[in-house]
């Protein structure tokens, strides 16, 4: 039957079902249904096997959805598996449900029963009991299998092994030696990389609730505290409509913000320290990602504006890069470049294209940039895809690895400078002559970490950045001087 667009469903109905819907922008039932159409279409004759996530069992919080299950199936709610047979490329989806324990439906609400999602969703619907005999029945058929596993982030996939969906398809595998089964992350990722205009219009609202969030943190009383910054930017986020942040909130001052993942907040921010926040919110299932480096007494000093102006040129360079069916790589050594010559002429490395024995593995013959003494002080990458997951699939990933129309995602250049890093470099002759020549150089910017990390999505006419909050040196420091006085108890 034809599915139904989500808007013509009652509001009581779409908070059963779980489903994403915004005033601006929302994921039709009709666009998911094309979803697995087009992941049909990539697998000839199959049958997928895709779990949901589970009642979260480590404390009383809040059900969210595995991206890869939800971007399937719409289906918000936990201990569900999808099973959808394709032959001749049609697809036949079937949702298996798990209905909830009556008493405690007066505690987490009820779950939408089969004929609920047959009339809403266009799927088949069964009990979860009666999987594992369809499965069986499925495994003598001859048709190849594929799974898609259930981890809830790609990042940590590898050690994300005793989920019930993998114990479930070795054991099926176990009993059925000569069944094929493929990894479905492939075809589902291509799918994913793309963003409808939808998705797209989701991402901005997030981005959009996120520039919020940095927004009311420029704009607090001077604080003391990392979890003050904390508490400002999650505040606007869930005001505004943001159901949780996208990930672990960064808030580090001083040494903790030269911690790439720094998400304790429970530390000081002081006066002529630089204090990194990278924060956002999760609208609708859509994930932003923003990172803005502040002066905690609201204007920088000449070392901290020296790096913060490196990265925010870096930062330029990668947009100027970044349009449609250029490289993703020459936006990343764009980037890199400016930040090289920039550390050069600070004196914090030897010169432009100086090599360093670095504390991690490297290629040097295959990556040369990745043994420069410059990279010692950037670290990471510029660019990773949004979308469901803050690290989501992107177009510029595989094949030409160039920017398409629809691609979604961060530009984020860093700089890291203290002299704890440089205890980390291996005891070298080339390593200690390097610390010896630049330890009085980098007691100038010690304990400065500066990122700056913006949204961006490409369109037809190109690229359009969609984070909006200030991140130039003139607009940080006159937004800041607005800040109400802090009253002292």
């Amino acid at each position: 039957m034809r599915a139904p667009p989500l808007r013509v469903l009652t509001a009581a109905l779409l908070v059963v079902l779980g489903i994403a819907t915004s005033a601006g922008a929302q994921i039709t039932v009709a666009e998911v249904s094309a979803r697995r159409d087009s992941l049909a279409r990539r697998m000839g004759d199959g049958v997928l096997v895709a779990f949901g996530g589970r009642t979260p069992v480590s404390d009383f919080g809040p059900f969210y959805q595995i991206p890869a299950f939800h971007y399937l199936t719409g289906f918000d709610e936990p201990d569900a598996a999808l099973v959808m047979v394709v032959r001749n490329g049609r697809p036949s989806s079937t949702l298996f449900l798990t209905p909830v324990d009556p008493r405690k439906a007066f505690y987490y609400g009820r779950r939408p029963d089969s004929l609920t999602v047959v009339r809403t969703l266009g799927m088949g619907a069964r009990s979860f009991a009666a999987l594992d005999s369809s499965v069986n029945d499925l495994a003598t058929t001859g048709l190849p299998f594929y799974q898609l596993a259930d981890f809830v982030d790609a990042d940590f996939a590898a050690e994300d092994s005793l989920t019930r969906g993998r114990a479930f398809m070795r054991a099926l595998a176990a009993r059925h030696p000569a069944l094929v089964v493929r990894d479905a992350h492939p075809l589902v990722d291509a799918l994913r990389a793309r963003k409808s205009p939808a998705e797209l219009a989701l991402l901005r609202r997030a981005a959009e609730i996120s520039d919020a969030g940095h927004r009311a943190a420029m704009t607090m009383a001077q604080p003391t505290k990392e979890y003050e910054i904390q508490a400002a930017l999650e505040y606007a986020f869930l005001r505004l409509g943001g159901a949780r942040p996208s990930y672990g909130s960064i808030v580090g001052g001083g040494a903790h913000g030269t911690q790439l993942h720094y998400m304790r907040d429970r530390g000081d921010v002081r006066p002529g320290d630089l204090v990194v926040m990278d924060a956002a919110t999760e609208y609708e299932g859509y994930a932003a990602d923003i990172t803005r480096t502040l002066p905690v007494s609201g204007t920088f000093t000449a070392p901290q504006r020296a790096l913060y102006q490196l990265v925010r040129d870096a930062q330029a360079a990668a947009e100027r890069n970044s349009k449609p069916g250029m490289s993703a790589a020459a936006a990343s050594d764009s980037a890199f470049d400016v930040r090289e010559r920039g550390l050069a002429a600070l004196g914090l490395i030897d010169s432009v294209g100086a090599d360093l024995d670095l504390p991690w593995k490297t290629d040097c013959t295959r990556a040369p940039r990745s043994c420069r003494q410059a990279m010692f002080w950037m670290i990471h990458g510029i660019s990773h895809g949004l979308g469901l997951a803050v690290h989501d699939p992107a177009q510029f990933y595989t094949g030409s690895r160039t920017f398409r129309e629809g691609d979604a995602f961060t530009i984020e250049p860093g700089l890291y400078v203290s002299t704890d890093m440089l205890a980390a470099l291996p005891g070298t002759p080339r390593n200690r002559a390097f610390i010896a020549r630049v330890r009085p150089i980098v007691q100038r910017y010690q304990n400065s970490g500066v990122r700056i990390e913006d949204d961006y999505i490409i369109t037809a006419n190109g690229l359009e950045r969609i984070s909006h909050a200030p991140r130039e040196i003139a607009e940080i420091e006159a937004l800041m001087r607005t800040r109400p006085r802090r009253l002292v108890p």
